[in-house]
């Protein structure tokens, strides 16, 4: 039998235009779970643009219970063929993950639809990070999104994927770090008990994508701007300690640039207060 070659036609470059927009608790890519599964709870808006033909759009959406949001990874700069998901030892290629560093960065994810108030959608299970441009929108139908004959790939065989399914840890605080985590939330608005419970209730194991790691005898969170040490007994995760992540060098320096959203300055007062 003769070979037959195909010419594989390279098609321009096209664009896309948003149709609207993501509104959801999470500012940066490291607050963001890996999965829809993850933030059962998660409550957030998509918004779409001001176009009668988005409303008439929507018509009938409401019927259905979950939808697909199509977005993309506006964040990204740049992609990788060879990436290290959370639950793989080394590398795969970036077509065999659901990392969000692609040659096309877009997103999907099902997530729980409540309510539509004419151009917003009210949505819940949401893993989005907040101003992420909104492509398309679908339902989510059972028996054709549903395949119950699906391989689980490289990921069979891994007990820790139980960890996407939802918390398995309790997580405390210590009157200590409690009176700290309160001071900031009282004081500056600045909110992290969420954040940070949501992910150390996922589990203790250092990981890059989780900014989790050894710290001497305990381990550390690094969220934002913001450390955190904690120790794991059985299933329950005790925060014992709420810090700075600036070096006192940076504070001290009056040329200092923030690297995140909080001033400087209530760094310099957090510690000033506690140490």
């Amino acid at each position: 039998m003769r070979a037959c070659a195909i010419k594989l036609m390279q098609i321009e470059a096209f664009s896309v235009t948003p149709i609207g927009v993501v509104h959801s608790p999470f500012k940066d890519k490291r607050s963001a779970p890996r999965q829809p599964s993850v933030a059962v709870e998660a409550a957030g808006t998509v918004e779409l643009y001001p176009d009668s033909r988005y409303e008439y759009g929507l018509q009938h959406l409401e019927e259905w219970s979950h939808i697909w949001v199509l977005f993309w990874f506006h964040l990204n700069t740049h992609w990788r063929p060879k990436v290290r998901p959370p639950r793989s030892a080394g590398k795969k290629g970036v077509f065999a993950t659901r990392a969000p560093h692609r040659p096309n960065p877009i997103g999907m994810s099902a997530v729980r639809l409540d309510r539509i108030d004419g151009r917003v959608l009210y949505v819940r299970g949401l893993d989005i990070v907040d101003g992420s441009p909104v492509v398309d929108l679908k339902p989510y139908v059972p028996y054709a999104d549903i395949v119950r004959e699906a391989a689980p790939g490289w990921l069979e065989g891994r007990p820790d994927v139980a960890d996407d399914v939802g918390p398995r840890y309790s997580v405390r605080w210590t009157e200590d770090a409690k009176t700290r985590l309160e001071w900031l939330e009282e004081r500056h608005r600045i909110m992290l008990r969420e954040d940070v419970e949501r992910a150390l209730a996922l589990g203790s194991a250092p990981h890059p994508y989780r900014r989790i790691k050894r710290d001497g005898a305990f381990m550390r969170l690094a969220l934002r701007d913001w450390r955190f040490r904690f120790v794991v007994d059985g299933q329950a995760v005790t925060v014992i300690d709420v810090s700075t992540g600036y070096r006192s060098r940076e504070l001290n320096d009056p040329n200092s640039v923030p690297r995140a959203e909080t001033s400087l300055d209530v760094h310099r007062a957090f510690v000033a207060k506690f140490g």
